[in-house]
Order: C-alpha cells, then sequence, then structure tokens
C-alpha cells in the first residue's frame, strides 16, 4: 500500500472514456512466480507519469499488460474505456531497444509503422519523409541504422513510435543505453516534442534524474512482486531544462526517491537480506 494518499484508481467506479488508463488491482503472474500483484492507478489526459522500481519488479510487464500485448491473470486495465486486447490501437509503444530493421533505410523504418496498418507505401514514405524533416533528420532518410549514433537511432524509433498519433505513449527506458551526456539531450528533447503533441505518456526508468526531469507524477514500485509503495508529484515548473537538475525542488524529490528505494533494491538484489563482507 502506497505511503502517500490513496490513488484515485482504487475506486471502482467504472472507466470513462476520457481517462487514458485505468488500473484496477491489476496483477500478472508466469506460472508460479507472480510479476506485479494488486497495481492500480490512473493517468491523466497530457499526463507524463514515470514508473520505477527495482530490476524484476514487473514494470516491463506491466506495460506489456496496458498495451494490450498480454493479458493480466487478476484486476483490470482499460485504455480510453477499452478494456480488451484491441486497447493496443490507442497505444504507440517503444521498446528499451531501438528495433530498427538494419536492411531498411531510416525512412522506411518510420514509414513502417504505418505500413502495417495499411497505409499505401508511397503516402507512408512521405508522410515519414516529412517528419524526419520536423526532426532534423532528413538528411539521414537514405541511411541504414548502422550508419547512426545511438542518440540518432533512438530519434527514429521514437519517430516511428510518434507517426501513427496515438494518443497514449509507453516508452520503456528509451534511453537506458545511452552515453550520459546524449541521455540528457534526449531527455530534453522528448520534453520539447510532448510538451508540442501533449499525448499522455507512461515510462519507465531505472535512472532517478531522469524520473524526476520528465515527469508529472513518479511511481515507485516494490521489488517482485512489484506492488505500487508510493505516489510522487513533482513540483518543478515547465518547459524545463538541464539547470533544473540542480535545484532545491529536484534535489529533495531526488533524495525521497533515494529513501525509497533503497530497501525495494536490497530486497530485489539480496532476497532483503545485505551480504555482509
Amino acid at each position: 500500500m502506497a505511503d502517500t494518499v490513496s490513488l484515485d484508481s482504487r475506486s471502482s467506479t467504472a472507466a470513462s472514456s476520457a481517462v487514458p488508463v485505468v488500473a484496477e488491482q491489476l496483477g500478472r503472474a508466469f506460472g508460479d512466480v507472480v510479476a506485479f500483484s494488486d497495481v492500480a492507478f490512473k493517468v491523466a489526459e497530457g499526463e507524463f507519469l514515470t514508473i520505477v522500481g527495482p530490476s524484476g519488479c514487473g514494470k516491463s510487464s506491466l506495460l506489456n499488460v496496458v498495451a494490450g500485448l498480454m493479458e493480466p491473470t487478476s484486476g483490470s486495465v482499460a485504455v480510453y474505456g477499452d478494456s480488451h486486447a484491441e486497447r493496443v490501437r490507442h497505444v504507440g509503444y517503444m521498446f528499451q531497444r531501438d528495433q530498427l530493421l538494419a536492411w531498411r533505410r531510416i525512412r522506411d523504418n518510420v514509414a513502417i509503422a504505418l505500413e502495417v496498418e495499411g497505409v499505401r507505401k508511397r503516402e507512408a514514405r512521405a508522410r515519414a519523409q516529412a517528419m524526419l524533416v520536423d526532426f532534423g533528420l532528413d538528411e539521414f532518410a537514405n541511411s541504414y541504422p548502422s550508419q547512426l549514433s545511438g542518440g540518432m537511432r533512438q530519434r527514429v524509433a521514437l519517430m516511428r513510435t510518434l507517426i501513427c498519433e496515438r494518443p497514449l505513449l509507453l516508452l520503456d527506458e528509451p534511453f537506458g543505453a545511452l552515453d550520459a551526456l546524449t541521455r540528457t539531450i534526449m531527455q530534453e528533447w522528448l520534453l520539447d516534442i510532448w510538451d508540442r503533441a501533449r499525448s499522455s505518456v507512461v515510462f519507465i526508468t531505472h535512472d532517478i534524474d531522469e524520473a524526476i526531469f520528465l515527469s508529472d507524477r513518479i511511481l515507485v514500485m516494490t521489488a517482485r512482486p512489484g506492488r505500487i509503495k508510493a505516489e510522487i508529484r513533482v513540483d518543478l515548473p515547465r518547459p524545463r531544462s538541464a539547470r533544473d537538475m540542480t535545484t532545491p525542488a529536484f534535489v529533495s524529490t531526488k533524495q525521497r526517491l533515494v529513501e525509497l528505494l533503497h530497501d525495494e533494491g536490497i530486497k530485489a538484489t539480496f532476497g532483503g537480506v545485505r551480504e555482509k563482507g
């Protein structure tokens, strides 16, 4: 149970079609292993929500359930009022790895998201090209993924996620493999894109600074089986820049998160017993 004020979504009230995500007592098990249990939360329209927690607490599985890629073993989840597997039609999903196709040029990697939805190839390529211009990557339209830096590849992967204009974005540690400087630049870039589109976002990360910098609200999960331990609201003005990471409000929020996650990290790593020696 969260150590802050209880979340609105713990109500049994039926989901409104205007609410991006309503999860109630959600759980998912794989055989005898319970990934997460009794998870309840809402995502508001246009909200940037981040989920943090120790490795193995079920964050990615939770995202897969919300997306409709797998069904829960307990509880329920609705995306814009749709509680069936078809909820995936409301979602743009970006995985931890960029998943770019090595044999397709960058324009075609972006366009494929439209092609699989039945958009004609010529139209899909034209829309992809326009997006490449908007995102400052048009000069790489005919390049292959192997010719791009890690940060550029992640920009392409995000473009492919955005091009279908889904109202809900699920982003699973999209910047986890990047170096610190590139990661900071990508965070600022993502906030700029989000500020323009104002999609609702559920973001997963292990990086506390990243969680604070990006989010309106942060959910902290326990060690497996993952449950919501706390809800933290981020009281930083928008728009944000890297300078905000040194403010007293940022540092105070970080201290709170470190305290919340420390014991859960020990439980996840050592089963709750700190190693000696």
